[in-house]
């Protein structure tokens, strides 16, 4: 399963959730600099409801990091959460939500990862996204523009991370986890996300099959 968006933009969630977390945290004074020193004013001005240069946001993202570089991470992770509030309201159908919560986590991962990849360019921008099923499954993205150009000892990609966790602590199990295992500013050749929930709902699936 892959995806890729050709085009060079990314969902506008990548911009509006992180605004909205940077105001609460930072104030209107520190958060506006922030969009300036990024070259994003207008976007802080009229936050943007349409698909947004991948290359803007991600320039916006790495300002954040360098500015703040102790609380970036929780302000991503925020915004990521957001985000994923976002999709849960206004992008999966709710019989979709219903059927999901109502499946054994094993049956219903498999059908967001799905999900997930045939929607991939609206976080992953002309990055190329796949997921593989499994225990733990995972959801990679080679070429993320979010942190392209950029150098690090430690994986970056919060926002993805925090995007992904929420969606599967709310539609397959509440205790999902999801780690970035490698980071292409790292140096790897692609950001891969470890995504998988406690062993205890797999014996409980195979009793429910005895």
């Amino acid at each position: 399963m892959a995806a890729a968006h050709p085009s060079g933009v990314i969902g506008p969630n990548a911009v509006i959730q992180l605004g909205e977390v940077l105001r609460t945290v930072l104030g209107e004074q520190r958060a506006a600099a922030l969009y300036r020193a990024a070259g994003c004013a207008a976007w802080f001005a009229t936050p943007p409801d349409t698909m947004v240069d991948q290359r803007r946001t991600a320039a916006l993202h790495q300002a954040l990091r360098r500015a703040l570089p102790e609380e970036a991470p929780g302000i991503l992770a925020e915004a990521g959460r957001r985000t994923g509030d976002y999709l849960l309201a206004h992008r999966i159908p709710r019989p979709a939500q219903w059927l999901l919560r109502h499946l054994p986590a094993a049956l219903a991962a498999p059908l967001l990862l799905d999900a997930i990849s045939r929607h991939a360019w609206t976080f992953a921008g002309s990055g190329r996204c796949s997921a593989r099923r499994g225990r733990p499954c995972q959801v990679e993205i080679a070429g993320n523009p979010l942190v392209a150009g950029e150098r690090a000892a430690a994986p970056l990609c919060v926002w993805h991370a925090a995007v992904l966790r929420h969606l599967f602590r709310e539609l397959v199990h509440p205790g999902a986890t999801v780690h970035e295992t490698d980071c292409g500013a790292a140096g790897a050749p692609a950001c891969r996300f470890a995504i998988d929930w406690p062993r205890a709902q797999a014996a409980e699936l195979d009793l429910r099959h005895t």
